[in-house]
């Protein structure tokens, strides 16, 4: 099969959405199939070395974003490459501009369309505007896309929840992400522990988008209670975002500055495979994401998480034993972070539990991807056939 995966974004924006799609994409072509990524244009560098094709186009960048708005209706060189390419197979990881760019071409060509929930559009686009009557929208609109598709996927069974309360009403499938299930090298985690000066304290680990909605400042919170309390921590904030400096102004207020260790973007996967090996605990109190991919990323080192209960990272999380349950308020977290390192048999115990019982393997989840493309694609052939 020919298979396309569109998306507003891609690397080397290290988001959980631009990992995911390279990792299906990633994943297609090992197995033999002809694959692409169709995405705004972010770097150059990541054209060459892949296993896949990227056909990508030009986008404007949005202020205090990382990502770029594409606009591939009037990139010409885009329209000229995307036109020639023959493709079985479409899948779109937004409803935003490569979603509807999508749609249409899939309507043209006749070609069966998946449709992945990723994120809560809504909400963003509140927080973007502030208008609830944008916002309402908007969400018609996202909506509307996935009303087009021949197929709707979900990450998690609350993502399809928040996909049915915007208005959805089609058949949703649950589709979770995959993770690397990585070699364990102790040499990666001595070069971050001295690349970030990790010494024998604990060390509580956030790696995703320095960005509010994240929940970040409940950690802030719960690791400022913790250090008036006397308790020996680091607490390493691992990516990039919009709220980066605010957060650290944030937490030389809350008098953290000692205990903080901000990474910036980490690119070299040994170095962040490092950090999950360095941490005690990966804390991830976010309400926001749809998937906890880093969770499942953090377990398959052997590192169990701290998630809100109820939260979408929460769903495959069993309390005590393959990871840890807090409520969302800093003086639980706060509260759960100390009790769990206090025991460190026991930690190292959920932590293994996690490591054989969260991750589930991108090979696994690409072969049933690949049998419902397979499914659609012998439906739509039939469809034209009649």
């Amino acid at each position: 099969m020919r298979i396309a995966q569109f998306s507003d974004s891609f690397l080397p924006i290290v988001d959980g959405v631009g990992r995911v799609v390279f990792n299906y994409a990633n994943t297609i072509a090992e197995k033999g199939h002809e694959s692409y990524v169709v995405a705004p244009l972010a770097d150059i560098g990541y054209r060459g070395g892949c296993k896949f094709d990227l056909i990508d186009y030009q986008g404007m960048r949005l202020k205090n974003r990382q990502y770029k708005l594409g606009i591939p209706l009037i990139d010409m060189h885009f329209l000229a490459r995307i036109n020639k390419t023959r493709l079985d197979v479409i899948h779109a990881h937004s409803p935003v501009t490569a979603g509807q760019f999508a749609a249409g071409f899939s309507q043209k060509r006749g070609i069966p369309l998946v449709g992945t929930f990723h994120s809560k559009y809504r909400e963003d686009i509140l927080e973007a505007t502030g208008m609830s009557m944008i916002a309402a929208v908007g969400t018609k609109l996202v909506v509307d896309f996935y009303e087009k598709c021949d197929e709707v996927w979900t990450v998690s069974a609350s993502a399809a929840e928040t996909l049915r309360s915007y208005g959805f009403r089609g058949k949703i499938i649950v589709m979770p992400n995959g993770a690397d299930m990585p070699a364990v090298n102790p040499d990666d985690r001595e070069r971050a522990a001295r690349a970030f000066a990790l010494g024998n304290e604990t060390v509580f680990l956030f790696v995703g988008q320095q960005d509010w909605k994240k929940n970040i400042e409940k950690i802030l919170l719960a690791a400022a209670i913790l250090k008036r309390r006397g308790f020996a921590f680091k607490l390493v904030f691992a990516g990039q975002g919009p709220h980066a400096e605010e957060i650290k102004k944030r937490a030389g207020q809350l008098g953290l500055d000692g205990r903080m260790v901000y990474t910036g973007h980490i690119s070299d996967s040994a170095m962040l495979a490092g950090l999950y090996q360095c941490a005690d605990l990966f804390v991830f109190p976010s309400l926001y994401d749809t998937a906890g991919l880093v969770v499942l990323e953090a377990a398959a080192f052997g590192t169990p998480s701290v998630v809100v209960r109820g939260s979408s990272a929460a769903e495959p999380i069993r309390d005590g034993e393959n990871g840890f349950l807090c409520e969302n308020d800093e003086l639980d977290l706060a509260h759960i972070l100390e009790k769990a390192v206090a025991d460190k048999e026991t930690l190292r115990a959920v932590g293994g539990r996690a490591a054989l019982t969260l991750p589930r393997t991108w090979d696994d989840v690409v072969d049933r991807a690949l049998a419902r493309y397979s499914a659609l694609l012998e439906i739509k052939k039939k469809s034209a056939r009649d």
